[in-house]
């Protein structure tokens, strides 16, 4: 796993304390994050506007990816593949553990080929699954 110096210089970001301690957020749990618990970890650091600019920042640049989850809120993971400024690689399927509930990135699991009617073009897609995670089952 890349460092968050590494991944800032892959994406053209200056290095600031802010950017390096949200990154290391996401490098330190391998699963997705919610804006709240972001801040919960970094309240004492940051502001609140430093914190969504950050991840506005990082979701631009292709540094992490938006997830979505049953309850209709927003969560944010790293990117695992390069993603760019124009373009995120992210047809891969997402799964919520109902125990512990953790949001993973299931990155070998794609999303199926959907044809649309005529007309109706696709700009981004989710899937969420929903179950027990390997790690609850144990």
């Amino acid at each position: 796993m890349k460092t968050e110096v590494h991944i800032l210089k892959d994406h053209h970001l200056r290095t600031t304390t802010s950017r390096s301690a949200i990154l290391n957020l996401f490098i330190k749990n391998p699963f997705a994050l919610s804006y709240s618990d972001i801040e919960r970890e970094i309240a004492e650091s940051y502001d609140r506007v430093t914190v969504y600019r950050t991840l506005k920042t990082f979701l631009d640049k292709g540094v992490i990816h938006k997830v979505l989850d049953d309850e209709g809120g927003l969560k944010y993971a790293l990117c695992s593949e390069p993603c760019s400024t124009r373009e995120h690689h992210h047809e891969h399927v997402h799964f919520k553990c109902q125990k512990c509930g953790q949001t993973n990135c299931l990155d070998t699991v794609t999303i199926p080929d959907v044809q649309l009617p005529g007309g109706y073009r696709i700009k981004e897609m989710n899937l969420l699954i929903q179950g027990i995670c390997d790690k609850c089952r144990q």
